[in-house]
């Protein structure tokens, strides 16, 4: 994988950039839909890649690794032929959703153990097997296996976790020399902060993380429950201190505001299943405010769903007939209101990177995030 920097933005630390893998160009700052089970639920691959446009989508190695199960995968010839995806695709480590297993786990130094969520089976995480895993299910960008950390967290056991968290990078790398890629192109690796909300604890981590020299570096622990506050300090400590050259993840972010003030603090990546799963609950996100599209004042309202047409389905349906469907549980509701919110998402990150290049990109966020932060 290769990363340019392009632009930086005068009045912030705002950067346009590009990444290239075997399966085409990113572009960034970039928002990554999430794949969790080899589909971005609700949507079709076809209208994933005509109507929303993402230049990478992002699978989870817990879920792929119960079901359909590496064996699977591997037969198919990899995630992208098992999906009939041909754009970039990103695994996180399963790290996340094993810590979302608080009261079905144990950490211990070689691992973790678990129960699965769907047949209560145990099964163990290693950084070994999930690098693996990894391997297998053949994505072009790939993370550490880490612990992250929930909110709020004890001092002491942050830094023991982020310790280990640092011991199973070393494993991880260690076992990726010893093993091929599978399917004919290459995968980057990128090692995850953690620290939790203590600068301290993320100063080192970022340290460490920075001297391992990856391709690109991720930031995990955070949009755990924490104040959006505490996730901008730490995001600003972190990235003061990895280096510019190498794209910057911070992972499971977040609102639209969220995301534009971290592109201001140096990030380049983003995976959320906010605008997915608000949409399934009738939350829409547009560029003037939130709408609850459930809400009795739509009832009557015959006006395009979002006037700015950023997806065919923002002027092919009302909002009136949208909240029809809401009452009447119609999953095609879902589907349109799953399909705005990415839209919006993916061209919020495109419009940010437009300002970023045109060098207005600060004040034209300022103006964004005051109109963002309201309640239709």
């Amino acid at each position: 994988m290769e990363f340019t920097l392009l632009h930086t933005d005068p009045k912030s630390k705002a950067r346009a950039g590009k990444m290239v893998t075997d399966h085409g160009t990113i572009e960034t700052p970039i928002f990554m839909p999430v794949g969790t089970v080899a589909s971005v639920k609700g949507v079709h691959q076809r209208e994933l890649k005509e109507d929303i446009n993402p230049d990478i989508i992002l699978g989870n190695t817990y879920h792929l690794y119960l079901r359909p199960k590496t064996n699977i995968l591997e037969q198919a010839g990899g995630l992208h032929k098992f999906m009939n995806w041909d754009r970039n695709i990103l695994t996180d480590s399963g790290g996340y959703q094993v810590y979302s297993l608080s009261d079905n786990r144990k950490i211990k130094e070689e691992g973790v153990k678990f129960k699965s969520h769907i047949d209560g089976s145990y099964h163990v995480f290693t950084p070994e097997n999930v690098m693996e895993i990894q391997r297998t299910i053949g994505a072009d960008i790939i993370m550490a296996f880490d612990e992250c950390t929930p909110y709020p967290c004890d001092y002491n056991y942050a830094k023991r976790s982020m310790h280990m968290t640092h011991r199973w990078l070393e494993r991880c790398l260690t076992h990726l020399d010893k093993i091929p890629f599978k399917y004919g192109y290459s995968q980057a690796f990128f090692p995850i902060v953690q620290g939790s909300t203590y600068k301290d604890l993320r100063r080192q981590s970022a340290e460490y993380i920075a001297g391992v020299g990856a391709v690109g570096n991720a930031i995990g622990g955070l949009s755990v429950g924490e104040p959006a506050e505490e996730m901008y300090a730490m995001t600003e400590v972190v990235t003061e201190i990895l280096p510019e050259d190498k794209p910057r993840y911070l992972m499971g972010v977040g609102t639209p505001i969220n995301i534009l003030e971290n592109i201001a603090l140096g990030i380049d990546m983003f995976d959320c299943v906010m605008p997915t799963r608000n949409a399934r609950n009738g939350m829409l996100f547009t560029a003037h405010g939130t709408i609850n599209i459930k809400n009795k004042k739509w009832e009557d309202d015959f006006s395009p769903i979002d006037e700015m047409g950023i997806t065919f389905v923002d002027t092919e349906y009302t909002k009136a007939y949208l909240r029809h469907l809401f009452a009447a549980n119609e999953y095609l509701g879902k589907q349109i209101a799953t399909i705005h919110n990415l839209g919006f998402y993916l061209w919020l990150t495109r419009e940010a990177r437009k300002h970023i290049l045109a060098g207005d990109f600060y004040d034209w966020k300022n103006i964004m995030v005051k109109q963002m932060d309201k309640r239709l």
